[in-house]
This record gives structure tokens, sequence and C-alpha cells, in this order.
């Protein structure tokens, strides 16, 4: 088994999901992370959910990576698209695994639950999900990454090491561009204020 991934310093890990424990919860070396439960059978556990990646986002140390799974992938576009930009302008990103979990999910429930307006999320995302190119799951999962203006990756679950594989490829670029673009920002403040 690959070691897991240490993110940078300046990134913090906030995870929305139903489950205590998930499939790609080992690829992080770090416990430091925020965990929200996703609970949204009322518009109250609703808005309380909103109301927690507020806080947790708001009150992150740096830049924030966002990861869910299941139906929590609707809720945090939800959140994205409704939320003040100066709480998604800390979000450098998103990775959403399995969106749709299971061949007969009813998306469009979950769409009226998360009802927002159809634009791209505003921060780079990435769709984990979608077993075979050709299925219906991957089409409807392809839909949705379109409709969130996300990239993604799909693999065969015959192949086990696959995902996971392709994951930690992905995060460990995702966490190399968020370093890159810090040192960018700190280069051009410094030549800014040097120009003063």
């Amino acid at each position: 088994m690959a070691t897991a991934l240490t993110l940078p310093a300046n990134l913090s890990l906030v995870e929305i999901s139903a489950a205590a424990s998930a499939p790609w919860r080992h690829l992080f070396a770090t416990p430091a992370h925020t965990h929200i439960p996703y609970r949204a059978g009322t518009r109250a556990e609703r808005n309380l959910l909103g109301a927690r990646l507020d806080a947790a986002v708001t009150h992150a140390e740096g830049a924030v990576l966002l990861v869910a799974q299941g139906a929590s992938c609707f809720a945090t576009a939800w959140w994205a698209r409704l939320s003040p930009a100066s709480y998604v302008s800390r979000v450098s990103g998103a990775l959403f695994f399995d969106p749709i979990e299971e061949e007969g999910e009813n998306v469009d429930t979950l769409l009226d639950t998360f009802a927002s307006p159809r634009t791209r999320l505003p921060f780079p995302s990435i769709v984990l999900g979608g077993e075979d190119k050709r299925s219906v799951l991957a089409t409807r999962v392809r839909a949705l990454a379109e409709g969130w203006g996300s990239g993604m990756v799909a693999a065969s679950r015959s192949d086990a090491s696959g995902p996971m594989r392709r994951t930690r490829g992905i995060i460990e670029r995702f966490t190399a561009g968020v370093v890159a673009r810090e040192v960018r920002t700190g280069r051009a403040l410094i030549g800014r204020v040097r120009a003063v």
C-alpha cells in the first residue's frame, strides 16, 4: 500500500460525508481535518449543514480543499453556488467522490433538495466516479460534472487499485498547484511592496 499524502501546511481539509469512515480517507496522512456530517432531511438540517460549511471554511487556516462523498457532493455544490464570494474564495478546490452511488438513485430529488443556480462552481473541482464510461451511471455522473464545471475521473471497479491510485495522483497534482499558486501570489506581493 502506498504511503499517505501529507497536505501542504497551508491547505486545510474540510470533509462532508454521511459515513464516519470513507474509502478514500487513508489517502491523507494528516488527521487534522474538519468533518461535517451530512444530514439534509429537513430545511433546518440543510441550513445547519450550510452554516457548518461556512464556519469550517471561514475558520480554516489557509486555503481549503473540500472533499465530499455521495449526496454530500450535491450539498457542497449548493453551498458553493449560494454562499458569499468571500467564503468560497477561500476554497482552492474540491474532490467529489461518487456523487451518484447507485444506478437507481434519484438525482432529480437531490437536485430539487439542493436547488441552486445552474452555474459552474467558483473553484476547480474533480468528480471521481462512474465505473464504465458507457454505463448509464457514468453518463449521469458525467452530466453532473459538466454542470458543476468539474473534471471527471472514471475507473472500472474491476481494477481495485486503479481509482485510488488515480485519486492519489490527482490530489498530489492539486496540492502542488495550490503551493505553486501561493508562491506566485507571495512573489507578486513582494514585487508590489518593493515597487512602492
